[in-house]
């Protein structure tokens, strides 16, 4: 009996075992499901920033959120957030009390048109958006990664500014900040989208960012607020006035473009990166083009006026030369002497400087010299080449531009176009008269292709004023006067003496620019140019 009891135990035991297992398994599933459930609570709790309340009261004032913004921005389903469970580790001023997951920003990475990106997003809907040192330290991860693995950095920024609360730790974020923004530079493209309130420190950061974006009636930035400046200077100023869309796109220069919404921001973001390599050792990208690069152009023939004072529009040429018409403008309503922009040849991105007779007769001044300066630069950092087309009569006169420091200003652009090593093609229209000839690309700025058309005048000045100069005796004769200006305008108003000279490769057909820009541009594509080894330059800033 015993041993027949002994027997049935392994049974036993199997059977209790298996029984204790399938617990067991059901305990760790439970485990498991709760788990699991504590992570999406988190996530959902994540995801609400600042709560409900306070998300609608961003609605109300017509701005999105910073999850919508960025679910606007990347394309759908690519987002992969970093540290949406971060909180602050501030104990002062009872804020131990509040540690919303996040700490006010939304990190991480995605993709436009299938390019990769990384992206931040200020939410104004926790402690205003303020940052604090751990909201830095999610903002630096991201940069810190952008230049490692070589991709553009968009930051949209919404703020309070620093979180008084943190005191200097707070300003030490700023810091760590700026000092990636420095490091970053000319390394990836660097954009700032400027949807809400940008002061104090905080607007330093966009500011060393290649492209700057706001929105009308919803976004300003300064350095000091309109408080401020009542204290102390005893100016009565609203934020729209100091530092709202309208005053930094078309006085300050601080913002590259305004636009109507936030959606509207958003999706020229997008439109610009498709022009933009994705770091400085990758060319830029090319795209699929449905455009004929032989294309004719008899309309451009009779662009140029037959007086020479009188003006035309200068874009009508970029529209005409570029794959489908289609050019993306930077800064447009500042200095609009001078238009600067991206379009596409042969489905390859090209940087655009045109002087724009339409405005001060196409002259260079200080703010010109500045805006196209900048995009020269950029463009040369990120290997994208460079057009430019010229018709300019020289430098504005006049005491505000001297004691401005035209000399200075205009020298930005001459510095930047000769230590430019990118493909430059220059295509002169009509006139190029003085120092603003050399400025403009010349080929002995190490033009590439320098080519003009049949209209062009490239003179040390314009006829009148040089035959004052040189037949001065003559003054008091009219006829004599006309007669030197006449032979002067024989001699020089024509491009036919610099082509002797070597200084022009070629005298095209306006119709043809088109075609002849693009072929000119496919032998430069592999283009190998060296500046001497320096530490970095010293541009007259």
């Amino acid at each position: 009996m015993y041993l027949q009891n002994f027997a049935n135990l392994p049974n036993f035991a199997f059977r209790y075992v298996g029984m204790w297992v399938k617990q067991a398994q059901s305990f760790k599933r439970d485990i498991m499901k709760d788990i699991l459930q504590e992570l999406e609570d988190r996530r959902a709790t994540a995801r609400l920033g600042g709560g409900q309340k306070r998300i609608d009261s961003q609605h109300a004032k017509g701005k999105l959120t910073a999850r919508e913004r960025i679910d606007l921005l990347l394309d759908e389903g690519s987002f992969e957030e970093f540290d949406m469970f971060v909180a602050h580790r501030c104990t002062d001023f009872g804020m131990e009390k509040q540690r919303p997951a996040g700490d006010g920003v939304v990190t991480g990475w995605g993709t436009i048109n299938g390019r990769m990106v990384y992206v931040f997003s200020q939410d104004f809907t926790v402690f205003g958006g303020s940052l604090s040192e751990t909201h830095a330290q999610k903002i630096c991860k991201i940069m810190d990664m952008a230049i490692q693995n070589g991709a553009p950095v968009i930051g949209i920024n919404d703020s309070g500014g620093a979180r008084i609360q943190e005191g200097v730790a707070s300003l030490a974020g700023y810091a760590e900040v700026f000092q990636r923004n420095i490091m970053a530079s000319g390394v990836v493209p660097q954009i700032s989208v400027i949807m809400g309130p940008c002061a104090g420190g905080a607007v330093y950061s966009p500011a060393m960012t290649d492209f700057i974006f706001m929105v009308k009636d919803s976004s300003y930035m300064f350095v000091t607020g309109p408080d401020v400046v009542k204290t102390v200077t005893n100016e009565v100023v609203t934020a729209e006035e100091l530092g709202g869309a309208s005053t930094h796109t078309k006085k300050s220069s601080v913002a590259d473009g305004a636009f109507e919404n936030d959606v509207e921001a958003l999706a020229e973001v997008r439109r610009l990166v498709d022009f933009l390599p994705l770091n400085n050792r990758e060319k830029p990208p090319v795209r699929p083009f449905f455009d004929e690069p032989g294309r004719i152009e008899a309309s451009l023939d009779t662009l140029i006026p037959d007086n020479a004072n009188t003006p035309y529009d200068m874009k009508e040429l970029i529209h005409k030369i570029g794959d489908e018409g289609d050019f993306y403008e930077i800064q447009e309503d500042f200095a609009k002497n001078i238009i600067t922009g991206f379009m596409r040849l042969e489905g390859q991105t090209v940087g655009v400087v045109a002087n724009q007779p339409m405005v001060l007769a196409g002259c260079l001044d200080i703010d010109s010299s500045r805006k196209a300066a900048r995009f020269v630069r950029f463009c040369d950092a990120f290997e994208i080449p460079i057009l430019t087309l010229v018709d300019v009569p020289g430098f504005l006169p006049g005491t505000s531009q001297e004691y401005g420091g035209v000399i200075k200003h205009g020298a930005k652009l001459l510095f930047a176009y000769g230590e430019a090593t990118v493909p430059k093609v220059t295509v002169i229209t009509r006139k190029a008269y003085g120092g603003a000839y050399d400025v403009m690309s010349s080929k002995h700025l190490r033009g590439d292709f320098n080519y003009a058309w049949p209209t062009a005048e490239i003179a040390v000045m314009g006829a009148k004023g040089a035959t004052e100069i040189i037949h001065r005796a003559d003054l008091a004769d009219a006829e004599k006067i006309a007669q030197h200006t006449q032979d002067y305008e024989d001699r020089f108003a024509n491009p036919f003496v610099a082509a002797e000279k070597g200084f022009i490769d070629e005298v095209i057909q306006p119709r043809s620019t088109r075609r002849r820009v693009s072929r000119a541009f496919a032998s430069l594509r592999n283009k190998k140019q060296q500046n001497p080894w320096k530490k970095h330059d010293n541009i007259p800033l």
